[in-house]
């Protein structure tokens, strides 16, 4: 299959490349929960996967993918993915959805905690081959949890039953697909962060000197660089493909969504290792904003299923097995 982007999916990465990069600066990940979020819902990329008639502009996962991943680029905070990809197969017909007035907290069939819960408005609650309940933020009782990503914060989320608000309900089947584009979605912005992590490492490689030379002419330094390019480059169309086969409902789709998470956490992990060695100890430390990349890249290895589970999955799908397991 020969794949490539449109001119214009194309220009609404660049487009939202250029918002994050004024907007949510590196020193925003120190103060602001929500950077860019105003500037993000005037371009209208909350509505980017809503039907027109409910102010969305009907696009597929796959138109957005370069969009998504520029959110990871940029370590944008907040409940991004949840509110723009999740929502719209789980909540679409939510009030001022499309125009980001609302975050949207889920919690999927697998998953333990809820990251960003303590922003959101609306919380959906979805339990294994069962319908999802849907919640107002208020109705929910959080329990902040430790992680590793001080911009993803996560909590335990218990809801009263008579907390449930009077919005229809998705069924098990609407809960698989979100799973599947959120997992995508998550996916691309492991890449997003696997391309930073490497150019910031290859930019600190050409001015770092030791012995008299940049260290990024010393054979190691370079050899580690190129595996990370190597792994991001056959991560990108896994991730491609997927989008394709959610967006086709293929019967290959989860397959290829466990392929696609499993190649894009491990490319961003060793984008990350190979970031931290480059940097050496000062990538730990408070005044290095590299830590904030590293942290989200261990963070969203482990969201909607690690690499271990995905790659799991493509195996008894290729050698026969049950996919139904959840991450």
């Amino acid at each position: 299959m020969h794949f490539a982007f449109t001119d214009e999916q194309l220009a609404l990465g660049a487009t939202v490349r250029d918002v994050l990069r004024a907007h949510c600066p590196p020193g925003a990940l120190r103060t602001e929960r929500r950077p860019a979020w105003d500037q993000l819902a005037e371009l209208g990329f909350f509505g980017l996967l809503l039907p027109p008639e409910l102010d969305g502009l009907g696009l597929g996962l796959t138109d957005v993918l370069p969009a998504v991943e520029e959110t990871g680029r940029a370590c944008l905070p907040g409940p991004v993915v949840q509110t723009a990809v999740a929502a719209a197969f789980l909540v679409p017909r939510v009030p001022k959805l499309a125009s980001g007035a609302v975050c949207v907290g889920v919690l999927l069939p697998g998953e333990t905690y809820a990251a960003d819960a303590d922003l959101a408005d609306v919380l959906v609650v979805a339990r294994t081959g069962s319908a999802a309940r849907v919640f107002p933020g208020h109705a929910a009782r959080l329990a902040a949890r430790p992680g590793v990503d001080p911009c993803r914060p996560l909590f335990d989320v218990a809801v009263e039953p008579s907390g449930q608000d009077d919005l229809a309900a998705p069924g098990a089947d609407r809960v698989a697909l979100a799973a599947r584009a959120v997992t995508v979605a998550t996916a691309a912005q492991l890449v997003g962060v696997a391309r930073e992590l490497l150019a910031v490492s290859v930019s600190y490689a050409r001015v770092r000197r030791q012995f008299g030379a940049a260290i990024g002419s010393f054979q190691a330094v370079r050899h580690k660089l190129a595996d990370v390019a190597v792994a991001v480059e056959f991560a990108a169309p896994l991730v491609h493909r997927a989008a394709l086969s959610v967006d086709r409902s293929a019967p290959t789709a989860e397959r290829d969504v466990s392929a696609a998470k499993a190649a894009a956490g491990e490319a961003a992990t060793l984008a990350a290792r190979v970031a931290l060695q480059t940097h050496g100890a000062i990538g730990y430390t408070e005044e290095l904003d590299l830590r904030f990349w590293l942290a989200r890249a261990w963070s969203l290895l482990a969201a909607y299923g690690g690499a271990a589970l995905h790659r799991e999955r493509v195996r008894a799908s290729l050698l026969g097995g049950d996919l139904r397991r959840n991450p």
